[in-house]
């Protein structure tokens, strides 16, 4: 986004704000641009993940005919409400 000198200062926190969430910014002023910028950007998508294992006991047999079966009717009951 580029905004004039003027409606930088009539918008001033909000313009910031909207920088710090990574959105860019240019400020024109005597033909003049400036670019504003977060020191620190933000971080987002996976880069802010931890990662960490997730044990659960009660995980079925895959192998398990019983199993199978199950699963075979559940997808097909979910396919007939299509």
């Amino acid at each position: 986004m580029e905004v004039n000198i003027s409606q930088f200062r009539r918008d001033l926190f909000q313009l910031v704000e909207r920088a710090l969430a990574g959105e860019p910014l240019i400020v024109t002023h005597r033909g003049r641009r400036v670019r504003v910028v977060p020191e620190n950007p933000a971080r987002a998508g996976f880069d802010t993940l931890t990662a960490f294992q997730i044990v659960n006991p009660a995980t079925p047999d895959l192998e398990d005919p019983a199993w199978k079966e199950e699963m075979i009717r559940e997808w097909e009951s979910d396919w007939a409400e299509l």
